[in-house]
């Protein structure tokens, strides 16, 4: 086993601690025998450079623009296959047959529903309350209805406890937005496919025999391949050190959306819209991007660079593309496709964001195409829930299969008083 030498420059001393290798990315060194060697710990604010977990789901290498579900790059899957395969692919470990394909499809028909008792539970939110607070209640209250999920003991169990959560995602989803406007709930039409289903019980009236365009399931679709799992991230993460104190993997889950709910984090594609609106004009946005520049001025442009990639973003490639494929038939809001390409024209030219590397994330595009699927801007975030959802359930499922899974506990610099007497 390779190793590497750890000298205490205040005592002479060395440690060797072994260094694991990946089947793909950097090498990583063992530092869980550390504290016990050495007495101390590591610093490393934000986890920029600690693995906290072994894992086979997602792969990025940032400096690459690469991102790869269970070994299949993005780029294939967004374009060559839909969401449910996704799904299959990510649960799994494999891409679905069509014989599965279908039965998924109609399992996640039939779960999609929802105890009646829930909407008693969105009734009592007040009428401006944001979907990802009325979200984040509705699934917790999900592990009342399954209790049993505590204790997932069996593969068979985790898929059905899975499954139930990824089908209803949606129907809570759309439950949300209609309370907020305050007209009937839309139930599930089993006849319709899980992503056109979502648009439909956001869109329909009771009794209406809604028709959803094709070209419109599809860019939705994409979205949510696009967002269905991105490795340790912030929202992951949550959801991982949940799961690791042994709660109801749906409490993990809700912890997983308040995390998201962050602008940091997946409310960021909301703050794009609102900056293009605020912006207002295309003619506003040298103004801007200068004040972007003046590090006295601290407005920001949203939208923007990335924790990870380091180059560009390869699921902002993706939608850039499906964005201009689309844009007639989505029938995208001219006046904001037109501040949204002069920032992009200026931030892939100018040294001061090419320097930065400041390229166009996925937050940029996706919202200029949820705008154009007349999602408000408050369910930006409630979308994003739903395609990371089946990548959230499925970090479940694989740390409880984890033999290394401790609880997370993370330890600290102290930078407190000493110790006083009284």
């Amino acid at each position: 086993m390779s190793t590497v030498t750890l000298t205490d420059n205040r005592t002479g001393k060395s440690y060797e601690l072994p260094i694991l290798t990946p089947t793909l990315g950097p090498d990583v060194i063992d530092v869980r025998a550390l504290y016990k060697e050495t007495g101390m710990f590591t610093y490393d604010p934000g986890f920029t450079s600690t693995a906290s977990c072994s894992s086979s789901i997602t792969y990025i290498d940032g400096d690459k623009g690469e991102l790869l579900y269970r070994g299949y790059d993005i780029s294939d899957l967004a374009t060559k296959k839909n969401y449910l395969d996704v799904c299959h692919l990510l649960l799994t470990g494999k891409l679905p047959c069509e014989k599965e394909r279908a039965a998924l499809d109609m399992e996640l028909r039939k779960r999609a529903f929802v105890h009646e008792g829930l909407k008693g539970l969105i009734n009592s939110f007040p009428d401006r309350a944001h979907p990802m607070a009325m979200m984040s209640s509705a699934v917790a209250a999900l592990s009342t209805f399954y209790f049993e999920h505590l204790n997932v003991t069996t593969a068979e169990q985790a898929q059905v406890m899975a499954r139930r959560i990824i089908a209803k995602i949606p129907t809570l989803a759309a439950f949300t937005y209609r309370r907020s406007l305050g007209i009937p709930y839309i139930y599930p039409d089993i006849e319709r496919s899980f992503t056109e289903n979502f648009l439909y019980m956001m869109r329909a009236y009771p009794g209406e025999n809604l028709e959803i365009r094709d070209v419109e399931i599809r860019a939705l679709d994409t979205i949510f391949t696009l967002h269905a799992d991105h490795e340790q991230n912030a929202s992951t993460s949550t959801v991982r050190a949940v799961a690791s104190t042994g709660a109801h993997p749906y409490a993990a889950i809700s912890a997983g959306i308040d995390a998201l709910w962050g602008r940091a984090h997946g409310g960021a594609n909301e703050s794009v819209i609102a900056q293009l609106e605020f912006i207002g004009h295309v003619d506003n946005v040298d103004a801007f991007i200068k004040r972007a520049k003046d590090p006295s001025d601290d407005f920001k442009l949203m939208g923007f660079g990335h924790r990870v990639y380091k180059n560009f973003d390869p699921r902002s490639r993706i939608l850039k593309k499906l964005l201009d494929e689309l844009k007639d038939d989505l029938g995208i809001d001219s006046n904001l496709l037109q501040i949204a390409k002069r920032v992009e024209e200026i931030a892939l030219t100018d040294e001061y964001f090419i320097q930065r590397k400041l390229y166009p994330n996925i937050d940029f595009y996706s919202g200029l195409i949820l705008t154009a699927l007349k999602i408000p801007k408050s369910m930006f975030t409630i979308v994003f829930v739903i395609g990371r959802c089946v990548g959230w359930i499925t970090q479940w499922i694989e740390l409880k299969n984890d033999t290394e899974m401790k609880i997370a506990r993370p330890r600290q610099r102290y930078m407190g008083d000493s110790k006083k007497i009284l």
